[in-house]
């Protein structure tokens, strides 16, 4: 789905709205009810996009004793104006639908919406005028009465009980807005969680970069002269004979000597299992750490180291054989080591 496109759902919904406000040109919008004792079977005015229709005649017999003004279509220029409006509503419902474009279809709800509260406003003007604006040397005239019909429900108007209500072109326009709104509010949550999907796949190799760096369980460099020995707690002097323990958990404890090194995983001071590595540095290249299980000690008592384990750790065992001649001792394993 392209990030400004609708779904096919939401164009098929546009499309029948736009066809319904066709039919909203030929049914009557709005519908106003009077009852009373001498018209039993009641009076009604029908109001549609271009037109008066109902008992008009009638009605405007009775507004003139009250001096209202009668009711013709043409004192109305929203009769000329409907039409073409609502004919412009249709035609973008059907554009939209066409287009399927995000923007103009939010767009399209902000225009319907406002030119239904437009309307009401305007409707409600031409009653308050109609119902107010009064003729004062009418036949009957009432001190302090006005005659504005409700603008939607019911209102007593002398022995008239009036009714306001939508026909069924109003409700039509009604039913248009729900549906353009509820696509509107339907297709934002879709386009949201589209882009939560979106931005998650662009976080997604960060984030795994950084669960990645977060759980590294690699060696770091000692620091001759800043690092201390997690054993006897002295500053590491001698990098030819550090060593380290790396946690599951990336926590890194350094060491001056292998001898505090197993001294201090012989006093259970760290589990075991949650061991990731035991490191050593290469004595002849002191800035490589070697895996334990990789590496090749001389113990010697002429290698002098810091805490007298006097192992050093080679990568070779070519190497340790080269240091024979030199430091007079010999091998060991790791796993001699911590017995």
């Amino acid at each position: 789905m392209s990030n400004n496109k609708v779904s096919n759902q939401a164009r098929i919904i546009l499309l029948i709205c736009g066809l319904a406000l066709i039919v909203v040109l030929f049914t009557p919008i709005w519908r106003i009810d009077l009852t009373a004792p001498q018209y039993p079977e009641g009076l009604f005015l029908l109001i549609y996009a271009n037109k008066l229709a109902g008992n008009v005649d009638i009605i405007n017999g009775l507004n003139h004793y009250i001096g209202m003004k009668t009711l013709h279509t043409e004192d109305f220029i929203e009769f000329r104006a409907l039409p073409i409006i609502i004919s412009v509503f249709a035609a973008l419902f059907v554009l939209v639908a066409a287009l399927a474009n995000r923007m103009m279809m939010r767009t399209l709800l902000f225009l319907f919406i406002s030119f239904g509260v437009l309307a009401m406003v305007d409707f409600w003007k031409w009653e308050y005028d109609y119902g107010h604006n009064l003729d004062p040397n009418a036949a009957i005239i009432v001190p302090g009465m006005a005659y504005q019909p409700p603008l939607i429900g019911f209102k007593q108007l002398l022995n008239f009980g009036a009714y306001s209500f939508p026909d069924i072109g109003g409700w039509i326009f009604i039913g248009v807005g729900i549906a353009l709104l509820t696509v509107v509010v339907l297709d934002w949550k879709k386009e949201k969680r589209f882009k939560q999907r979106t931005a998650l796949k662009l976080l997604l190799p960060g984030l795994i970069s950084i669960g990645l760096s977060s759980c590294n369980t690699d060696p770091e460099p000692i620091r001759l002269g800043k690092d201390n020995c997690q054993f006897c707690k002295m500053t590491i002097s001698d990098k030819r004979f550090g060593a380290e323990i790396v946690t599951k958990k990336s926590k890194i404890f350094k060491f001056d000597d292998q001898h505090c090194l197993v001294s201090y995983m012989k006093a259970d001071e760290l589990e075991r299992e949650n061991i990731a590595g035991v490191y050593f540095t290469d004595f002849n290249e002191p800035h490589n750490l070697i895996p334990a299980e990789k590496a090749f000690f001389l113990q010697s008592p002429d290698l002098k180291s810091p805490m007298n384990g006097n192992i050093a750790a080679f990568s070779h065992e070519d190497s340790l054989g080269k240091a024979l001649p030199k430091y007079y001792g010999n091998g060991i394993t790791w796993e001699e080591m911590l017995k």
